[in-house]
């Protein structure tokens, strides 16, 4: 196995679902994808096709609401799974975009590879749900915190658990992903360097 791929072999073993063996038969399945900054993986008004593993690099989610502005629903950073999920299982027309903040390199398969794998290696089929289900509850967990936590909680929780959209991501991304205004953005981060 190419020493390329081992980011993705141990995510895959990472999860203790799957052994060094399979996770290296499954990798070899993967090829690589070079996305430059600013570009895109995905664009919304497509049905998605490819299932990525984000080796190196930043990337956002967003959609444009009714009013033409965008909307970032989502960051991805290295060692993370990047797809549009629902378009991607149910091959309906996405809405949502998905670009590259940084330079990305990731190692991705089309979803009839995907099936093909889960339907013939046990060990990946389980360690598919697991990815899912961890995504299903990070989804339900943001959904509540926007009804639930303040705007100050939610860049709080935001910076503690995540400090490289810090780094990576510009403040009026940051502030959509938030829910909240930049000048609101502006404010809450002024408040939090006096603490």
């Amino acid at each position: 196995m190419s020493t390329e791929k081992n980011k993705l072999v141990q995510f895959l073993t990472g999860s203790g679902l799957v052994t060094l063996p399979i996770a290296e038969e499954i990798a070899s399945h993967f090829s690589e994808k070079v996305i430059p900054k600013n570009e895109f993986f995905f664009r919304a008004g497509r049905v998605s096709n490819e299932y990525m593993f984000l080796d190196e690099g930043f990337m956002r989610a967003f959609a444009i609401d009714t009013e033409g502005t965008e909307v970032t629903t989502g960051f991805f950073s290295s060692n993370q799974i990047v797809l549009e999920v629902s378009s991607f299982f149910t091959h309906t027309i996405s809405k949502e975009n998905l670009q590259a903040l940084t330079d990305c390199r990731g190692w991705y398969i089309t979803y009839d590879q995907l099936n093909n794998l889960f339907h013939g290696l046990h060990e990946f089929r389980e360690f598919g749900r697991s990815v899912l289900v961890k995504y299903l509850i990070f989804l339900k967990g943001r959904m509540l915190s926007m009804i639930t936590e303040t705007a100050e909680e939610r860049y709080g929780r935001l910076l503690a658990t995540n400090p490289e959209i810090f780094q990576h991501a510009p403040l009026k991304t940051i502030a959509s992903y938030l829910g909240i205004t930049d000048s609101s953005l502006s404010r809450i981060r002024k408040e939090y360097s006096k603490k």
